[in-house]
């Protein structure tokens, strides 16, 4: 008996163990000398595949930065970078499951979300709009009427045009791509006659396209959302090196200057420039960092 109930107490303390290392991204990175690092494959100027394995984009680097000095606090000799290609779909489960440490997107930091998972400080600000073809016609989001609307699986795009009231009484076809690139796809093949999706996406797509010219970016703003670095929850002390890490570059103006370097330069592989200045509402998250949500925006 006394056995028994030393190899329950015992397998209790292993679990709980376990459960905490989990729950200390820290002491995960001290330990194993890595961190996954989840990643975009086409989310515009933010994260996406350069090619060979490689990633890229404004959050790619700003995590590799921030990760970098989180190596030199810890003072490990090096700390391996494991990056791991997520979707809008699984991006929640595979940080909650411990498959990826940190997840360098574009994703929205909205009250639903902040149940699950934690957000670093806003980096960026986006403006959510609707793409069509130069040719088609439609200027305006009352002309989607009876049109097939892509917009990508997992994301919240269709439910804002939805909402928008310049959208009221208009009834659409949603179709759907498993990432990005694929809901692009579909405007560009004639799948589709408009694709809703974050602004910078949008302008990336298009200025990676065989014809750049031959899109047009409608006038309405769907919504204006705070995009930021995914954390796992409960995890404050790794949040709050994080954002250690981002308020150092904003306060030197380096998180500047990366932006620019992904925004207005030409970036690889197709070495060109995507031509999207930091907005006035980016600029005022940089200016005074916070992590509220989209629900809370433009609140003092």
């Amino acid at each position: 008996m006394f056995m028994k109930t030393h190899l329950i107490a015992l397998g209790a303390l292993i679990l709980a163990a376990t459960g905490s290392a989990q729950a200390d991204t820290l002491a995960k990175i001290r330990q194993s000398g890595s961190i996954s690092m989840g990643v975009r494959e086409s989310s515009g100027g933010l994260s996406y595949a350069m090619g060979d394995g490689k990633y890229g984009g404004f959050h790619v680097e700003l995590c590799e930065r921030v990760l970098a000095d989180i190596r030199t606090s810890l003072r490990l000799p090096a700390l391996e970078i494991k990056y791991q290609a997520v979707t809008s779909q699984n991006r929640i489960p595979l940080l909650q499951n411990g498959t990826v440490d940190i997840e360098c997107g574009s994703t929205t930091n909205n009250a639903a979300r902040q149940r699950d998972v934690a957000f670093a400080n806003t980096t960026y600000v986006e403006e959510v709009r609707v793409v069509v073809k130069a040719d088609s016609g439609i200027d305006s989001l009352a002309q989607l009427n009876g049109r097939k609307v892509a917009t990508t699986t997992g994301t919240t795009s269709v439910q804002l045009l939805r909402k928008h009231e310049r959208a009221g009484g208009i009834n659409f076809d949603e179709v759907f791509g498993k990432d990005h690139a694929e809901s692009f796809l579909l405007l560009e093949t004639g799948r589709a006659d408009a694709f809703v999706m974050d602004g910078q996406i949008l302008a990336a797509s298009i200025s990676r396209s065989k014809k750049p010219s031959g899109y047009r970016i409608l006038a309405e703003v769907l919504a204006v959302e705070p995009i930021a670095i995914m954390l796992r929850k409960d995890d404050p002390s790794f949040k709050n090196a994080v954002d250690e890490g981002l308020a150092a570059m904003m306060k030197s103006g380096e998180l500047s200057r990366i932006y620019d370097k992904w925004f207005m330069r030409p970036i690889p592989p197709a070495n060109v420039a995507i031509g999207l200045p930091a907005s006035s509402a980016t600029k005022d998250a940089w200016t005074a960092p916070n992590s509220r949500p989209v629900e809370e925006l433009g609140k003092r």
